[in-house]
């Protein structure tokens, strides 16, 4: 990183942060001085806001992170033999507590070949993933989580059904701070690091991303090396 990328990182960090610093105390001293006045519907509603910028706040830092640690080259990866389904279950399990109104599915074939991978990264990607599908898909809609062996590969597909990607900003939404600009992302919170930190970790393990979205449908699509290109050939031979 450069002195003028330097620059630009802690000027755009530095942005971040203070918006959701400004809304909780804000929100703070509003009910430290005017807690007599406030009914309790707008106690609980304050409380909420500084609740989600909290958490905000957290995945900002978080992010900030693991993006000092991919420019890091003693940051290392731990490879072993993963089970997906597995993986995708724990993630799915944490993140439909923040979101109700999603419906989630995973859909993956018999006897999966595992991938080499690193697990903690490997879960963070899916997070990413998942969790981007289900903040700016459809309300009550559902989130497909599709898993499949893809030659040496195995192949992972996060869907939404929602506002479409323009083809042209296919590239744009994996660099850093990048967010596209429609109706949806303007209400949505976002630091615009998450896909840049996916694209990342998911080609330091030997792995490729990608994005298609036609007809009101998103799909980003992982491709991690299997574990034993062996073992893939004889599971084929059971099927």
């Amino acid at each position: 990183m450069n002195d003028k990328e330097y620059e630009d990182f802690i000027s755009t960090v530095s942005h971040e942060l203070r918006t959701p610093l400004t809304s909780i105390r804000g929100f703070s001293e509003t009910m430290l001085t005017s807690w007599d006045k406030l009914d309790d519907e707008s106690k609980k509603k304050f409380l909420k806001i500084i609740v989600e910028q909290s958490n905000r706040l957290i995945n900002l830092v978080e992010n900030m992170l693991s993006v000092t640690k991919l420019n890091n080259t003693k940051d290392s990866f731990i490879y072993k033999e993963i089970s997906v389904k597995p993986v995708l279950e724990t993630t799915i399990a944490i993140i439909k507590t923040q979101y109700k109104d999603k419906k989630f599915n995973i859909e993956t074939e018999p006897n999966l070949v595992p991938i080499l991978a690193d697990k903690d990264k490997f879960q963070q990607i899916m997070t990413n993933l998942i969790e981007n599908a289900a903040k700016y898909g459809d309300e009550n809609s559902t989130i497909t989580v599709n898993a499949e062996t893809a030659g040496n590969n195995v192949s992972i597909k996060v869907s939404n059904t929602g506002i479409e990607i323009p083809e042209n900003e296919y590239e744009k939404i994996f660099t850093k701070f990048s967010r596209i600009d429609n109706p949806l992302t303007r209400k949505v919170q976002g630091s615009g690091l998450g896909l840049y930190i996916t694209k990342n970790l998911v080609e330091k393990m030997g792995g490729k991303i990608s994005v298609i979205s036609k007809n009101h449908k998103t799909t980003f699509e992982i491709k991690m090396p299997a574990a034993d290109i062996e073992l893939q050939a004889r599971t084929k031979c059971k099927q």
